[in-house]
């Protein structure tokens, strides 16, 4: 009697464990969607709007990520010793040509152009001096020569002396002598005035650069002096650059380089503004970087709103065409993590789980779950992106996946 109580009690043991096994593998559980079935659905209407998957062969692309950079870039600095008085621009602010920048102190300098007036005053006097002396002399000159000319003709006639000839040679002499020295003094003296006149366009050349004037119109982009800084030659005060002539300077790796020919164009995506822009290639620097092998590829990019110097982008060029099968976006919805395109099959509606990958031009690249060519349900305006029909109820993606009567 005991024996056969212990085989019973066995036996239902083994059959409580069997139990409990099929109720875990969903033998007494009904509506579960067992992996790689797809879902039927009978209790939704055909949808109102549809629209195929298409197979499209769509270009590849390598992108070389880069820096917008201005393309009028100008660093700003003295080309004298000196103290900053004034700085008349901040970062931002928007210049012209010629308007003044930094002024320098100016007073040590003003005093030498001062002083080469001076000497130009002076050397202008000596000169004068030196062209009445050479005036005079030329009349001297003039006088002792024609005088010169009446003794000579007096002594062939026997009425001068030889005495008288002598001397009146000898006086016409001192007279082309002092002709000769007056003319050197007016050429030293013209010569000082030159000297002077130098003198004083280089004081005033350099006072002027004590006013330092932005050489084009652009934007202020930095600011490095404030008044009481001293600034000298190669020492940067400001950098000024154009922000509406901006370009992308991207790296080329040496094996894409021969696809980007100066002139072509190519997109460029900014993504700091969402945007993807269209770009010529400028200029394609023909010496590469050994460490990295890669040229420096320089790309025009049109004036766009919130663009700036700085941003990161990415020139885009195109190496090779795949095959890739594309739905509009309003076919794939999402459950959580899980994305559902519904797809006709043999007359009915069926829920297909997609795995998706570019977005562009309102369309979807779906990377498995579709062979193209099928025809797919598009969503309503009054359908919710986040919610899928499960046999008959419907999950809702924000309850964790728990059903929903």
């Amino acid at each position: 009697m005991g024996k056969a109580a212990k085989i019973l009690s066995a036996s239902g043991g083994v059959l409580v464990l069997a139990v409990a096994m099929l109720y875990m593998a969903g033998v007494f559980r009904t509506g579960i969607i067992r992996p790689g079935v797809v879902q039927e659905e009978k209790s939704e209407p055909p949808p109102a709007r549809t629209a195929m998957a298409t197979v499209q062969w769509i270009p590849q692309v390598h992108d070389a990520v880069g820096t917008v950079r201005a393309r009028m870039e100008a660093t700003i600095s003295s080309q004298v010793t000196g103290r900053v008085v004034s700085v008349f621009v901040r970062e931002g602010d928007f210049v012209l040509e010629g308007d003044p920048l930094v002024q320098l102190d100016d007073r040590e300098l003003r005093a030498r152009l001062n002083q080469s007036e001076e000497s130009v005053r002076a050397a202008r006097a000596m000169e004068a001096r030196a062209r009445a002396a050479l005036a005079g002399a030329d009349a001297v000159h003039a006088e002792v020569k024609a005088r010169r000319e009446r003794v000579k003709s007096y002594f062939q006639q026997e009425v001068a002396t030889q005495q008288e000839l002598e001397q009146v040679e000898a006086a016409f002499g001192k007279a082309r002598a002092a002709v000769g020295a007056a003319a050197r003094d007016v050429a030293a003296a013209k010569a000082q005035l030159e000297r002077a006149r130098n003198h004083k366009e280089e004081a005033q050349v350099i006072v002027s650069h004590t006013a330092i004037k932005a050489p084009h119109g652009g934007q202020v982009a930095r600011r490095m002096a404030d008044p009481g800084d001293m600034a000298g030659p190669g020492k940067p005060l400001l950098v000024l650059h154009s922000p509406h002539a901006l370009q992308l300077e991207a790296r080329v790796r040496e094996g894409l380089i021969a696809r980007v020919e100066r002139g072509a164009p190519f997109m460029v995506v900014v993504d700091a503004l969402g945007a993807a822009l269209e770009g010529f290639v400028e200029e394609v620097v023909p010496s590469g970087d050994p460490g990295s092998r890669s040229f420096a590829v320089k790309v025009s990019l049109p004036p766009r709103e919130g663009l700036l110097p700085g941003m990161f982008g990415r020139l885009r060029i195109p190496v090779d065409e795949r095959r890739a099968i594309l739905v509009p976006q309003e076919a794939v919805r999402r459950i959580g993590q899980m994305e559902v395109v519904r797809v006709e099959e043999n007359g009915r509606w069926v829920h297909l789980f997609v795995k998706t990958g570019q977005h562009a031009n309102g369309q979807v690249e779906i990377l498995s779950g579709l062979h193209g060519n099928e025809r797919v349900a598009l969503r309503g305006p009054e359908e919710a992106e986040a919610t899928v029909l499960d046999k008959d109820r419907r999950v809702a993606a924000d309850q964790g996946g728990r059903e929903r009567p």
